[in-house]
C-alpha cells in the first residue's frame, strides 16, 4: 500500500512533511534514477509545470535540484495547467512531466504529480517503486537537500502558445457570436491560459466573454471560486444573463458548468450529453462510458435510456483511465468534472472539455439547459469526516454496522459508497436513496460513528 503517493500524486501541507525540502528533494533524485537506464547514452529530460500557489517556485526549485543531481535536464513551463504538462511531455517526447499543484486544495496544500513520457500518469506499481527509493534515500541521508543549491529552470515562453494552439484546433470553427460566457479561473492554472485563449475564441467581438478570479496572489487560489464554489459562476451567469458559466478547479484538470438558468451542470451531465453526441457521430466505442463509484444513478439509467452502458471505476481519473483503456471506451469521467476523451487527452482536461462542450451546445442549436433536461438524478449526499488516520473500515465494528444498516435498508432504492480520499485526510461518505429522510439518516449515522472511532 502506498504511503506518500494518493489518488493524484504527493499531497500535504507545503514545507511539512512530506512536502518538506528533504523529501521533495529526494523524490527529484529517486525519479532520476528511475528514468536513466544503466546503459543510458543520454540524460532523461523533464518539464515541470506549477500552479499559482505561493510554494509552487520553492517546490519546483527543490524538485530541479534533486532532479539535476540525479542527472535529469528540466525544462520549466512555468505556471501552466496539468493536463498542458501531460500533452508537453508526449509531444515533446520527455522522460517525465511533473506538475507542482494540490489542485482544489486550500493555498496552504501542494503536491507533486507525475506523468510518464507518453503523458499518461505513472500505475500504482510505478508509484509505489519509486516511493520505495525515496524512503531509501532518506534513511541513508542521501535525500539531503541544501537549499541554497535550489536554482529553478528558466521557463519556457512558448510551452503555454503551444497548449493554446492545440485546444483552439480541438473545436475548428467553434464561435462565440451572439453568446454570453462567464468564465471563473479559480486564482489558479486556468488563468494563465484562459484570457488569452478566449480572446482568440472570441476575435471577430461577436460574443461576450466576462473572466472572474484570475488575478492569482499565491494566496487565494480556489478561496470562495472555482470548481470547488460552482454557485459562484451560476450566480454571475443568472446576474449577467450569461448563456453558460464554465469553472475550473487550481490546476484546471476539471470543469464544472452553469446553465443559462443559473443552474449547476456537474461531470454526470456532461458526460451525458458528450455520450449522446459521440454515439450520434458513431464515435462511442461499444457504445460505453466510464464513470465512477459516485456518479448517480440517475445518469445510468438517462444513458440507458440512449443504449449507452455506463461503467464504474474507482474514483480518481486514473482509474478511469485505466478502465477507459482496457474496455476501449472513447469517454470516461468523473461527477467532480474531471472528463476524459480517448484520443484527444491523457487525462482530465478541465478546459479541452469545456471548449468540446461549448462546441456541442453551438453544433446541437439548443442550449445547455434543454441537452441536460432529461437527466434526473437520486437525492444523493456526501459528508465528509475529516481522520487523524485511514483504517479500514471493515474492521470498526461500529461504522461497519452503521454501513451494512444501510446497505440493506437501500438494497433495491439506493447507493452506499464509502471511501477515503486519496488526497485529503477525510472519509467520504456518500448516500444515494429514492427517500430524503432515509439518505439524510444513514449519511449521518455512518458518519457520527467513524467521527466517533478516527474523528479529530
Amino acid at each position: 500500500m502506498k504511503k506518500l503517493f494518493g489518488t493524484d500524486g504527493i499531497r500535504a501541507v507545503a514545507g511539512q512533511s512530506p512536502l518538506d525540502p528533504a523529501t521533495i528533494y529526494a523524490v527529484g533524485l529517486a525519479l532520476a534514477h528511475h528514468l536513466t537506464p544503466e546503459a543510458a547514452e543520454s540524460a532523461p529530460r523533464v518539464v515541470i509545470g506549477q500552479d499559482t500557489r505561493e510554494s509552487s517556485d520553492w517546490i519546483a526549485a527543490t524538485l530541479t535540484a534533486g532532479l539535476t543531481a540525479g542527472g535529469a535536464t528540466v525544462e520549466s513551463a512555468g505556471v501552466i495547467t496539468t493536463p498542458a504538462v501531460a500533452l508537453l511531455a508526449r509531444a515533446h517526447h520527455f522522460s517525465a512531466g511533473i506538475v507542482i499543484s494540490a489542485s482544489h486544495n486550500p493555498w496552504q496544500d501542494n503536491g507533486i504529480k507525475l506523468f510518464g513520457p507518453d503523458g499518461f500518469k505513472l500505475p500504482d506499481s510505478t508509484e509505489l517503486a519509486i516511493e520505495a527509493e525515496i524512503f531509501r534515500r532518506l534513511e541513508s541521508s542521501t535525500g539531503e537537500q541544501r537549499a541554497t543549491d535550489s536554482v529553478p529552470p528558466p521557463i519556457n515562453e512558448s510551452d503555454r502558445a503551444e497548449y493554446i494552439r492545440f485546444l483552439l484546433a480541438s473545436v475548428p470553427g467553434l464561435s462565440l457570436d451572439g453568446r454570453c460566457i462567464v468564465v471563473d479561473c479559480a486564482n489558479g492554472a486556468a488563468s494563465s491560459i484562459a484570457p488569452q485563449l478566449f480572446a482568440q475564441l472570441n476575435e471577430n467581438g461577436g460574443g461576450e466573454v466576462i473572466l472572474t478570479h484570475a488575478s492569482p496572489n499565491g494566496r487565494n487560489i480556489n478561496e470562495q471560486c472555482g470548481a470547488l464554489h460552482p454557485e459562484i459562476v451560476a450566480a454571475e451567469v443568472a446576474k449577467h444573463k450569461a448563456s453558460m458559466g464554465i469553472t475550473f478547479d487550481g490546476d484546471a484538470d476539471r470543469a464544472l458548468f452553469a446553465d443559462e438558468n443559473g443552474k449547476v451542470i456537474n461531470g454526470d451531465a456532461v458526460l451525458l450529453l458528450a455520450a449522446r453526441h459521440l454515439k450520434a457521430l458513431n464515435l462511442l466505442t461499444n457504445d460505453i462510458v466510464v464513470a465512477t463509484t459516485m456518479s448517480n444513478m440517475g445518469l445510468e439509467a438517462a444513458l440507458k435510456r440512449s443504449g449507452i452502458k455506463m461503467l464504474r471505476a474507482p474514483v480518481g481519473d486514473k482509474y478511469v483511465l485505466e478502465q477507459m483503456l482496457s474496455t476501449g471506451a472513447a469517454l470516461g469521467g468523473e461527477q467532480s468534472g474531471h472528463i476524459i476523451f480517448s484520443g484527444r487527452s491523457t487525462t482530465g482536461d478541465g478546459i479541452l472539455t469545456a471548449l468540446l462542450l461549448l462546441d456541442i451546445v453551438h453544433r446541437s442549436g439548443q442550449t445547455l439547459a434543454q441537452l441536460t433536461a432529461d437527466l434526473t438524478t437520486f437525492p444523493q449526499v456526501i459528508v465528509n469526516v475529516h481522520v487523524r488516520e485511514k483504517r479500514p473500515l471493515d474492521q470498526i465494528p461500529s461504522v461497519a454496522a452503521a454501513i451494512a444498516a444501510a446497505e440493506v435498508a437501500l438494497a433495491d432504492s439506493g447507493r452506499v459508497v464509502i471511501r477515503y480520499s486519496g488526497t485529503e485526510s477525510l472519509a467520504r461518505v456518500m448516500i444515494e436513496a429514492e427517500s430524503d429522510i432515509l439518505m439524510h439518516h444513514h449519511a449521518a449515522t455512518i458518519a457520527q460513528a467513524i467521527r466517533s472511532e478516527l474523528g479529530i
